[in-house]
C-alpha cells in the first residue's frame, strides 16, 4: 500500500471517530435527526476506509452500500447485524434529511 492510500485510510478513520463523537454530543442533547446524520456519516467514513484498504473505490453512497454488503456481509467477513445497522442508518439519514416531517426518539436511536 502506498503512502497516499495509507494517509487516505487514516484520514477516513479519523473522520469516522470525530463524526461519531459529534453524534454522541447530539444524542446527549436529544438532537435525533442530526445525530442520525452523524452516525450515518461515521459509518460511511469507516466503510470507505475499509473498501479502500482492499483496493475498492466507489462513486456514490448507493455504490458504497452495495459493495460493502456484497464484499463483507454476504461473504460473512463481517456479521450481518452490521450490514443491517448500516442499511438502517442510510435509510434514516435519507428520511431525516429529505422528508419534510419526521421525528425520531431516543428509543429509536440509543440501542
Amino acid at each position: 500500500m502506498n503512502a497516499s492510500r495509507f494517509e487516505y485510510i487514516r484520514y477516513r478513520i479519523e473522520r469516522s471517530d470525530e463524526t461519531y463523537r459529534d453524534a454522541k454530543l447530539l444524542a446527549d442533547n436529544h438532537r435525533w435527526r442530526s445525530c442520525i446524520n452523524r452516525l450515518y456519516y461515521s459509518t460511511f467514513h469507516l466503510i470507505t476506509a475499509l473498501l479502500s484498504l482492499d483496493g475498492f473505490v466507489t462513486k456514490s453512497h448507493a455504490g458504497l452500500k452495495t459493495r460493502f454488503l456484497q464484499l463483507y456481509i454476504k461473504t460473512h467477513l463481517i456479521e450481518a447485524k452490521y450490514g443491517q445497522l448500516y442499511s438502517k442508518l442510510a435509510d434514516w439519514r435519507q428520511e431525516s434529511d429529505y422528508t419534510i416531517y419526521v421525528e425520531f426518539e431516543d428509543r429509536d436511536i440509543m440501542p
